[in-house]
């Protein structure tokens, strides 16, 4: 289910432009066409897109700034006053419950002198002050408190500097998505047939889903799109990246044959999101306790055979740009930027809400064990984005394409799953994501088409 949290409106709402006379020079946002980085028909890349660090702050202004975000999961906030505090892009922003319960989003920097207003991770609060020189916010983003208040002219209101809000603030499923895009797409129609994927995750019976174990948070030398891709439409790396963790949890077998002989689809939109999952009964490597206590018999009355067998087993998937998630560990994650050669990883248990304590305990131990910060499966791929970022700044590395050429012509509407699909072992959705990459980077957003 998506619902739509109301920001505030009017004069209540913060300005998001500057006032005055301030005109910032159309030399500072220079724009570059992107047309001849991304081939999707052939399925060639240029590592420029990696890293240069004007397609980044590019980046920021087209792809981050105009789409929806994950901001935080709905289980985070349970009273008026509740916050956590995230990004979109490279945006510092507070998440929080004002006083009529509504989930709202603010850009976390004081009008004043543009330092955080509120530098913890998480917690509660009646007001946001900032340490600087003591300007304070309340929960509706009104400026409240101001020291020496006297020592301003007239025509000084506090209701004209109160928090930049974000305009837009959706749920989906429990799922908190931010976009600083005053006229978006709703969310709903945004996600598309991805909804159905992600559903296979979230929507197991009434109750919904809630957080276990707190926020994970590590930072990776390498660039977001990186993390975002694989997720998408990788499991061609699985046999090789992960034998040994593989060969770590079934040491009796030969999970290596198993894993490359797998079948399964994977899911491409033209919105850029992605999922890849093998179709196959037995492709669950989730926790035995955690297995043992699902009901799959009720699952396939709720959701169907083919989400049961397909996206509910070993699948992975993103929503772009950098949401990303894999439904059987139970884990979410957003591939905060950090500039064109560094994100930030930032990690969620998310189970059932009806999961009886010892499950939840078993899920959240099996997720720190395989995709936390020293997972056993996390390891390899970190690795991997590291080691394509640290070489890619070479001359002639940074000018050799690279190729995603797998699956190119199978793509089709399979009659099982909604939306296009492809093989399991295919780039299609990577061609995808970097398709929807290319004509967000060569689009003016609504910031840039207002100053026209």
């Amino acid at each position: 289910m998506t619902s739509t949290i109301e920001p505030a409106t009017g004069r209540e709402a913060a300005c998001a432009t500057p006032c005055g006379a301030l005109r910032r020079p159309a030399a500072l946002v220079r724009n570059i066409d992107v047309s001849g980085l991304v081939d999707s028909d052939t399925g060639l890349l240029d590592r420029a897109i990696f890293t240069d660090e004007q397609l980044y702050r590019q980046e920021l202004r087209r792809v981050f700034a105009p789409n929806w975000l994950f901001l935080a999961h709905i289980d985070q906030f349970h009273k008026p006053g509740d916050f956590f505090t995230t990004y979109i892009g490279e945006d510092p922003v507070i998440v929080t419950m004002d006083k009529d319960r509504r989930i709202r989003a603010y850009l976390n920097s004081c009008r004043h002198r543009g330092a955080r207003v509120c530098r913890a991770d998480e917690g509660a609060t009646r007001n946001f002050t900032c340490t600087y020189h003591g300007w304070a916010y309340d929960l509706d983003g009104k400026l409240v408190s101001i020291p020496n208040k006297d020592g301003y002219p007239e025509s000084f209101d506090t209701k004209d500097w109160g928090l930049v809000e974000v305009p837009h603030v959706e749920t989906y499923r429990g799922l908190i998505f931010g976009t600083w895009n005053p006229q978006p797409s709703p969310l709903r129609d945004y996600l598309g047939d991805m909804a159905w994927y992600l559903d296979a995750m979230l929507d197991h019976d009434d109750e919904g889903t809630v957080v276990v174990g707190g926020v994970h948070k590590w930072v990776l030398e390498g660039n977001w799109k990186l993390a975002a891709e694989q997720f998408a439409t990788d499991w061609y790396h699985v046999n090789m990246s992960h034998a040994s963790a593989l060969m770590v949890l079934s040491p009796t077998k030969n999970p290596k044959n198993e894993i490359v002989h797998r079948t399964g689809r994977q899911f491409l939109d033209p919105n850029g999101h992605g999922a890849g999952f093998p179709v196959h009964a037995k492709n669950r490597f989730n926790a035995q306790k955690v297995h043992e206590w699902i009901d799959y018999d009720a699952l396939r009355e709720r959701l169907g055979e083919a989400r049961v067998e397909g996206p509910l087993t070993d699948g992975h998937a993103t929503v772009f740009p950098n949401f990303s998630y894999l439904p059987v560990i139970g884990t979410i994650r957003v591939w905060h930027p950090k500039g064109p050669d560094r994100m930030e990883v930032w990690s969620w248990t998310v189970v059932d809400k009806s999961m009886p304590p010892e499950v939840r305990e078993a899920q959240r131990l099996y997720n720190l064990r395989t995709f936390g910060p020293s997972g056993i499966f996390e390891q390899d791929d970190g690795e991997n984005w590291s080691e394509v970022q640290a070489i890619s700044h070479g001359f002639i590395t940074n000018s050799v394409p690279l190729n995603y050429q797998m699956g190119i012509g199978s793509e089709r509407e399979d009659g099982r799953h909604p939306g296009t699909t492809s093989e399991l072992y295919s780039d299609a959705a990577g061609r995808a994501f970097y398709g929807r990459w290319r004509d967000l980077m060569n689009t003016p957003a609504w910031h840039e088409k207002e100053t026209r």
